[in-house]
């Protein structure tokens, strides 16, 4: 009886707090770059042979390569300008292969972007990414 007690207490005291690992925090510094326009930053987070699928709105396509993702972030970073970024969920899956983000983050600029965004790292290198406009998004329930 006290070991489950004991393991209750302790879930109890740990509901409301997140442990930020690398790799979300890695997102979330892409997030800001994003918003903030900063193509280096945002390409530094690649490994090599990276691919970026962009699915609605005027960038639409699949993107294989750093120069075809760099010219790709520069000309979202032309379109919305500087943007303030807002994660409304981000949720961590990870294993000793790798690790995946999916959250859902708005950005507000010149025009608002709401995004579903799914992004696979391997070794602490982004490897493949998934951009897809949502204009219904809304925080995720877990």
């Amino acid at each position: 009886m006290i070991q489950v007690t004991f393991a209750a207490i302790l879930s109890l005291a740990s509901i409301g707090f997140a442990f930020a690992s690398p790799v979300s925090d890695a997102a979330q510094v892409r997030f800001a770059a994003i918003g903030g326009g900063d193509t280096s930053i945002i390409m530094r987070g690649y490994a090599e042979n990276p691919q970026l699928t962009w699915v609605g709105g005027p960038l639409d396509g699949v993107y294989a390569g750093d120069s075809a993702i760099r010219a790709t972030w520069e000309k979202f970073g032309k379109a919305v300008g500087p943007a303030r970024v807002t994660v409304l969920a981000l949720e961590e899956s990870a294993n000793p292969k790798g690790a995946t983000i999916v959250a859902k983050v708005q950005f507000d600029g010149k025009t608002q972007v709401k995004v579903h965004y799914v992004l696979t790292y391997r070794d602490g290198k982004l490897v493949n990414e998934i951009w897809q406009i949502d204009p219904k998004l809304a925080a995720m329930a877990y």
